[in-house]
């Protein structure tokens, strides 16, 4: 009788974190999307040394971030200067990711190497190295409020 409640209560610790490490692993994902979405610069013409063509709009870049759950997505994105949508949508698709799962957060837009790697005063540092050296903090923030 006791190895049978023994078993039953491992079985709930099991589905438990099974539950908690999905939760973190998206809540992680999504904070991580964020943040590489909101350092993503948005161009600013008064920078430049030349004048931007005619009609030209900000936030291409910004809005080609793309999330892939066991696939690097390669999809181009139309402009979202302010990234709502781009995170949205990367939301949505973090949603449905296994723990099991890889999830690739890339940008199909060629300059997004550049622009990670200096090419930009608004980002000097870049914007997914810096989102990666916070990530143990990240997964400890998520893991706190699984924990909750």
């Amino acid at each position: 009788m006791a190895s049978e409640v023994f078993s039953v209560q491992l079985a709930e610790f099991a589905n438990r974190f099974e539950e908690k490490a999905e939760t973190v692993i998206r809540k992680a994902a999504i904070d991580i999307l964020g943040r590489i979405v909101e350092r993503t610069p948005v161009g600013n013409p008064s920078l430049w040394k030349n004048a931007p063509p005619k009609g030209y709009v900000g936030g291409r870049l910004r809005g080609n971030w793309n999330v892939g759950i066991g696939y690097i997505n390669t999809a181009l994105r139309p402009i979202d200067k302010g990234g709502t949508e781009t995170k949205r949508r990367g939301e949505r698709v973090i949603g449905l990711a296994k723990p099991e799962q890889d999830i690739y957060i890339t940008n199909s837009l060629p300059y997004a190497i550049p622009v990670e790697y200096g090419w930009s005063s608004q980002a000097p540092a870049g914007m997914v190295r810096v989102t990666v050296a916070e990530w143990n903090g990240l997964i400890e923030k998520a893991a706190k409020e699984a924990n909750k």
